[in-house]
Formats: C-alpha cells, sequence, structure tokens
C-alpha cells in the first residue's frame, strides 16, 4: 500500500511577516492619520526604490556600523556585477532623490515617505526583518524651529492615534569639531578603564567611540555614566541651537529629558537627536527616532544644504495601538447583495453596480465549491460583513420587478424589509442611510 506524499508547506522568511486582514484596518487607521498630520504641516510625498547601491548605505549611515556590518541585505546584481542593497533605512535615498533631481535648488522642501525597510536582525517584538518606516525629512532648514517642528508632529500623531506613555528624549552632539575633541577625551577615558570594556567596546574604542556611550551591557552602564559628556563640549552656536529647540518646545509645553548619552546610531546626524521611546514593549522602547544631518548631502556630492528627519517602525506603534484599546473592525461594506437564481443574479450584479456608481460599498454574494448558498445562509454572510442593509432578489423579486431591502441592524427601522421597484433601489438604500442619524463608521456616501 502506498502513501500520497505530502507537499511541503512553505511558509514565510523567519522575520519577515503578512499583514492580515484583520489587522489591516488598524495599518489604515495609522496610515491616513499620519498622512493627514504630515499634510497638515505641508509635507510632501516622496517614493524612493527599495534597492539602491550598497555605497549609497555605507557612505550615509557610516561603514562601521551596526547596520552596515552586520545587518544589511546585500548582494551582486548578476546582471552587470553592481553591487546592491536592499534599503536599512529611508533618509539615505530621500536625500540621493533630492540631490539627483534637484528637488532642494528652488527653496527648501518639507518631504515624507512610507514603505518596507529590510534589516538581518534577531526578530523580537515589534522589530523583524522586513519592517515598515514612516518618516519625514526637511531639507534645506537650518534653525531649531524646524526641528521642533517635527517634534511637534510626532506628539500630534501620539495624540489623535491616543497613544500614551510615550516620552520625549533630546540631545544635541554638536558639530563634527567638538565631537572630535571629545571623541579624543572619550578614547582616553574608555583606554584608562579598558579591562571594564567588553569585547563590542574594545572593538568600537578607535573606530566609533560614540556608540560604547549606547551600550545595553548592565556592567558597562556606571562606565558610561562616568564618561565625558558631548554637551559639556559644545560651542556657542550648537549651544545656541540646541537652547533655541527647548524653548520652542516648552513654550508649547512638550515634554522632554535630556539624555546626555543619546546618540543615535547613524554616522550622519549632527546637533539635534530625538527619540521617543516607551516602556510598553520591553526592550524596543523606541518608537520613533531622528535628528539633524546637516553634512549628508555635501557628502552625497550635492551642494551643502542642511536637513532634519525623523523616521518611526510601524509595527511597533501598531502593537501600542493594539495595547491602547483596538478598534472593532469597520464593516466590509454598507450593502451585502444576496440572490437566488441565474436572473436573480444577473440583475444583482446589475442593481451593485448602480450602488457602487452611488458611491456605497457593495459586497455581491458569490459561489463557494459548496455552492451558491441557501438564502438563510446568504443573510448570515450578510450580517456578519456588518453591511447596515441586505438586498435580496430571488424568483418573486424578479417577477414583480422590485427587490427586497432589509435594515440589518438595530435602529434601522426595527430591522424591517421594503418590496422596492428595482430602478428605485439605488435612490431608497442612499435615502435610508443618509437620512439617518446613524453611527456607522463603514458609510462612505459622496454625492
Amino acid at each position: 500500500m502506498s502513501e500520497t506524499k505530502k507537499t511541503e508547506k512553505i511558509v514565510a522568511i523567519k522575520g519577515m511577516n503578512d499583514i492580515l486582514p484583520a489587522d489591516a484596518p488598524l495599518w489604515e487607521l495609522f496610515e491616513n492619520t499620519a498622512e493627514t498630520i504630515l499634510k497638515s504641516y505641508g509635507y510632501q510625498k516622496i517614493v524612493t526604490p527599495i534597492v539602491e547601491e550598497t555605497r549609497l548605505f555605507a557612505r550615509a549611515i557610516g561603514a562601521v556600523t551596526d547596520i552596515v556590518e552586520k545587518e544589511m541585505y546585500s548582494f551582486e546584481d548578476s546582471m552587470n556585477g553592481d553591487q546592491l542593497t536592499l534599503r536599512p533605512e529611508g533618509t539615505a535615498g530621500v536625500v540621493r532623490a533630492v540631490i539627483e533631481h534637484n528637488l532642494a535648488y528652488d527653496g527648501p522642501k518639507r518631504l515624507w515617505y512610507k514603505g518596507p525597510m529590510f534589516r538581518h536582525e534577531r526578530p523580537q517584538r515589534g522589530r523583524y526583518r522586513q519592517f515598515f518606516q514612516f518618516g519625514a525629512e526637511a531639507i534645506g532648514f537650518s534653525g531649531p524651529d524646524i526641528d521642533a517642528e517635527l517634534i511637534m508632529l510626532c506628539r500630534r500623531l501620539w495624540d489623535d492615534l491616543g497613544l500614551e506613555g510615550i516620552r520625549l528624549e533630546l540631545n544635541s552632539i554638536g558639530n563634527a569639531e567638538e565631537r572630535n575633541r571629545h571623541r579624543a577625551d572619550l578614547i582616553a577615558y574608555f583606554e584608562a578603564n579598558i579591562d571594564q570594556l567588553d569585547e563590542e567596546a574594545k572593538r568600537r574604542l578607535h573606530a566609533n567611540p560614540l556608540r560604547i556611550l549606547d551600550t545595553k551591557n548592565p556592567k558597562m552602564q556606571d562606565l558610561v555614566n562616568q564618561a565625558p559628556k558631548l554637551l559639556e563640549y559644545l560651542g556657542e552656536e550648537s549651544l545656541a541651537h540646541f537652547e533655541g529647540l527647548k524653548k520652542i518646545l516648552d513654550a508649547n509645553n512638550v515634554q522632554y529629558t535630556v539624555n546626555p548619552r543619546l546618540v543615535r546610531g547613524l554616522d550622519y546626524y549632527n546637533r539635534t537627536v530625538f527619540e521617543w521611546v516607551t516602556d510598553a514593549l520591553g526592550a524596543q522602547g523606541t518608537v520613533c527616532a531622528g535628528g539633524r544631518y546637516d553634512p549628508l548631502i555635501e557628502t552625497f556630492g550635492g551642494k551643502a544644504t542642511p536637513g532634519v528627519g525623523f523616521a518611526m517602525g510601524i509595527e511597533r506603534l501598531i502593537e501600542l495601538m493594539k495595547a491602547a484599546g483596538e478598534p472593532a473592525a469597520p464593516s466590509q461594506c454598507d450593502v451585502y447583495m444576496v440572490h437566488q437564481g441565474q436572473e436573480a443574479q444577473m440583475r444583482a450584479f446589475i442593481l451593485a453596480e448602480r450602488l457602487r456608481d452611488a458611491g456605497l460599498d457593495v459586497v455581491l454574494h458569490c459561489a463557494t465549491p459548496q455552492g451558491a448558498g441557501s438564502f438563510k445562509s446568504q443573510m448570515k454572510k450578510a450580517d456578519a460583513s456588518g453591511a447596515a442593509f441586505a438586498v435580496i432578489l430571488g424568483d418573486d423579486e424578479v417577477a414583480n420587478n422590485v427587490a427586497a431591502v432589509k435594515a440589518l441592524r438595530e435602529g434601522e427601522e426595527g430591522q424591517q424589509q421594503t418590496s422596492v421597484p428595482f430602478d428605485n433601489v439605488v435612490d431608497f438604500v442612499v435615502d435610508q442611510i443618509v437620512g439617518h442619524d446613524h453611527d456607522h463608521d463603514h458609510v462612505h456616501y459622496h454625492a
């Protein structure tokens, strides 16, 4: 007796997740809210490729960083030998596009983007190998006012999404000269205490000592807390910029903590750096981070142009939205079309299109491998869809050139069923929907 060989099931790559229909409403709520806020501040959408030249990220992020050294998905183009990388972050591509298309030629630009990023990290709650970022970049603005605007934009997003417990941490990392003076003292300090450094810190000591301050090793916390603080090395201009930022935030009641250990993981930052953090996601507490990157555009070969921006991980914010109380899943439609019989099916298609022409969302019942389904089973599906009304067509309705319209929700005239002439169904349903004071968010009628 032979056994039928079972086909092996293919599953998603580790750390790369499906967004299922049950979660789609939360994603849509986040994206719609964020896009509305960005637009209200004058930001315009930009879309850049998922794949860029590897050297773009090596130059922008810094060769001696975890992202470039360990986490990038890089490969050689088999057609021409180009070294390519799936983007690990959004800023580098946006800046490349700004330079390539001379976007800042006619003045400063406020830009926003969203899309998938890729890093080969250990998957954790809210942190994946393919993850989605929402970000904003303000190119060509030099003052602390634009830094404050981006921070206040984030606060408005948290408020509109109903998210609480997200704290703002601020720091200034000055300019290159100030960081170099601090760097020399920092190296000397850590060299004097080299026996307390872990292997990762020793590796970074001369290549990128600032990143040692960001260590999560509990045994090194006292050491880094006593290390020279970059804020003490800032010159007059950098201090004035930082004080200007804090003054605007204070005037607008934006609460913050100055964190002298906040350095950010990317080499292109200068002056303002900030993070929005929460205790609700375990170790992955940062939900949004950003800062100023004035040297970056010139590093890419463009004309010296200041820039500042932020990026937020959408998955982490979705986790917070769920914790804050996931909203009820919105209805699939306004009207569910129930029908039985070949002629009724033809008429149901015609009526469904007319209802959609009127601006309503309509689900038309279609057959499954089990068959078309009885009226009773179709009505169960109509009720489960969340529709406000079912429009019913059978042999009797076809013979009399009518359709039955049944209210499915409580309060809809006692969920009564009404026989309506076929050519009057659209006007009748629209009048029912817009003529009542509904609380149904699924109604999208537009005249």
